[in-house]
């Protein structure tokens, strides 16, 4: 018989293991190749992780910059408007008239070339796209230029990020003054010509004399001139230019879109436009997403909690030699007991004044507001009562109150404000009457605080003492004094032998109340507005005239400085539960943020400055007080 093939097959054991061992060094090989690759791949997301981290901390710094020049301008335009009352009409006339053509001579060549980009961007949607790197650029610095791309096309992208639309009094402006001659471009003014120019300014009031007069504008004619008091601040600045707003927060980095929209603050109204620079760079605009789902959602996995190495935009951490870094929020920042989820409006008080003090009763059925010349007192157990169950008239009625403060009895109320006098009323009694009158040296008490066991009163005077004041005898027993300015906020620790007092002279002092001295001092770069000791933990949140809220540990250098406001911070109040807290701006903002990191739980939007809080002492209830001449009630959801 011949052989059934020429090729005779390996079937002996020691053949086989030999194909396997070479299939085996084979895959090994493969897995060694895969595994350099994985690895290079791994450093280079690390350097672009450490190149955004680098880009982010130069455009803080020039946030950090733009925002004190934006103080100066501030602080030189409350200057103007005071000095230029005193003026003639004929000289006020003939320097507005020149400055206007020299503006307008500045930057007419600027709207042009705004204009033209416009153009440019819109024609970019129909454009190929081009690839860039996924790492976010703050504003200021360019990405670097892909192969093919124009630097026409990356001019255009900066004018759409960049370029402002002009908000809705803008149009309205615009709109009152749209009739010129047919085939003449209208005459712009010195504001319209500024918002083309994608400028924020703020135009004194003469320029625009239908305007209408702002409540911050009123009280700072009444108080004396210069920043003295914390309703004091004649006009509200920008904030950090280009710093990430709240919808952005926790790294949700999820395209070109949502990367760019956060770093340049692009306004809702720039959809169309950012779509075209988005389209330019060949990446996928994002819709509205919950600024915090994937905190609140429960099971959501790890790595879609945001870009490894990416912080929340608006907390950072300040350690004892000052170096500033972004916190990570832990995965239970947002959740758990005691957190709430939002907050519900229930009801508006309409009080008729410029709302500067409020206080809650306890249990919740009473709330206290006070505006100029009265406190006004109102039931809210039944949400559809519209007016005060009684007023009292208390102070001059020119003068407003600055703070009014419950005995934790509920049966005695204290009232100070623009006066040199504290009013202390009965409410048992069917008729509230006042039971005693305190007088002070102070022209004015801006702050109030009661000892736990009722039998103190500490009010913050205008001369930057602090008065404590013996409410059985009804005497002043002792002064606290070392702030060299106003003394503007105060709280006390739960055991009553601390107390945290805060003042326009840039400090925050601790007082021993059982020997009478003071114990810590920190100095900040600003004016304190608002400060709140918490109930079970070593935190002082503390609100300041630029804008920040800082968190500080009581015995420790570290701390918290939180970014969400955009204006002076006029008032704080932590949770009786201490998880949580609340503070309120000059921007129109209800804040509240968790203890003591500031992650942000929930914010609301109200329609004037908001100069006051409380929050009811089982957590449920918020309410504050505005200056559009009313309070505000909210429902606490958990």
């Amino acid at each position: 018989r011949g052989p059934l093939s020429s090729t005779p097959f390996k079937f002996t054991v020691t053949e086989s293991c030999d194909r396997i061992k070479e299939e085996f060094q084979f895959l090994q090989a493969q897995y060694h190749s895969l595994k350099l690759e994985c690895e290079k791949l791994a450093s280079e997301k690390t350097e672009m992780q450490r190149h955004y981290v680098m880009y982010y901390e130069m455009s803080y710094g020039l946030n950090i910059e733009m925002h004190k020049q934006a103080e100066i301008v501030k602080r030189l335009n409350a200057i103007c408007a005071q000095v230029i009352p005193f003026l003639s009409q004929e000289v006020r006339l003939k320097h507005v008239c020149q400055s206007e053509l020299r503006l307008r001579a500045l930057i007419s060549g600027s709207v042009r070339v705004l204009q033209q980009q416009q153009l440019q961007a819109q024609h970019l949607t129909h454009g190929h796209a081009i690839p860039v790197p996924l790492t976010p650029h703050p504003a200021g610095l360019q990405p670097p230029l892909p192969p093919g791309a124009s630097t026409a096309s990356l001019l255009a992208l900066s004018s759409a990020l960049s370029h402002q639309l002009p908000l809705k009094d803008e149009r309205k402006h615009h709109d009152s003054n749209s009739e010129h001659p047919r085939g003449e471009a209208p005459a712009l003014c010195v504001r319209c010509v500024c918002v083309t120019a994608g400028w924020s300014v703020s135009v004194p009031a003469f320029l625009m004399p239908n305007a209408t007069t702002c409540i911050d504008a009123f009280l700072f004619s009444r108080i004396v001139p210069g920043l003295r008091t914390p309703l004091a601040v004649p006009c509200s600045y920008p904030g950090p230019f280009g710093m990430v707003p709240h919808p952005g927060m926790n790294g949700e980095l999820s395209g070109a879109a949502a990367a760019y929209t956060g770093l340049h603050n692009i306004s809702p109204q720039m959809s169309a436009v950012a779509a075209a620079a988005v389209a330019a760079y060949g990446r996928t605009q994002v819709v509205g997403f919950d600024p915090h789902h994937h905190i609140r959602v429960p099971g959501l996995p790890p790595n879609l909690s945001g870009i490894p190495g990416g912080k929340p935009a608006y907390s950072f951490h300040v350690s004892a030699d000052g170096q500033m870094q972004p916190v990570p929020f832990p995965p239970d920042a947002l959740i758990g007991p005691g957190i709430p989820r939002h907050a519900r409006q229930i009801n508006t008080l309409s009080h008729g004044e410029v709302v500067c003090a409020v206080t809650i009763s306890n249990p919740t059925r009473h709330v206290y507001t006070g505006g100029k010349g009265c406190v006004k007192v109102w039931d809210i157990s039944h949400p559809g009562n519209k007016t005060p169950v009684s007023q009292l008239d208390c102070l001059n009625r020119d003068n407003y109150i600055r703070s009014c403060r419950l005995l934790p009895d509920g049966r005695t109320l204290i009232v100070g404000g623009e006066a040199s006098t504290l009013s202390i009323w009965d409410l048992a009694t069917p008729t509230p009457r006042i039971k005693a009158e305190l007088t002070s040296s102070a022209p004015a008490c801006y702050a109030l605080a009661i000892s736990p066991d009722s039998k103190v009163c500490f009010s913050c005077c205008s001369d930057g003492n602090i008065a404590v004041w013996d409410l059985h005898n009804q005497t002043l027993v002792r002064q606290f004094q070392g702030h060299t300015d106003g003394a503007s906020c105060i709280d006390i620790s739960n055991d009553g032998t601390k107390l945290w007092t805060g003042g326009l002279d840039n400090t925050v002092r601790s007082w021993d109340l059982r020997e009478g001295r003071q114990l810590q001092q920190h100095d900040f770069t600003s004016q304190i507005f608002s400060l709140g000791y918490c109930p079970t933990g070593e935190w002082l949140a503390v609100g300041m005239e630029n804008s920040n809220v800082e968190v500080l540990h009581v015995t420790k250098p570290d701390k918290y400085q939180l970014h969400l406001h955009e204006s002076c911070v006029l008032s704080l109040r932590f949770a009786h539960c201490g998880k949580w807290f609340v503070s309120t701006g000059k921007d129109n903002l209800l804040n509240a943020w968790r203890t003591p990191y500031g992650a942000s739980i929930f914010q609301s939007k109200e329609s004037s400055s908001v100069l006051s809080c409380d929050i009811s002492i089982d957590d449920k209830y918020i309410v504050t007080g505005s200056g559009d001449k009313k309070a505000t009630v909210y429902e606490v959801i958990y």
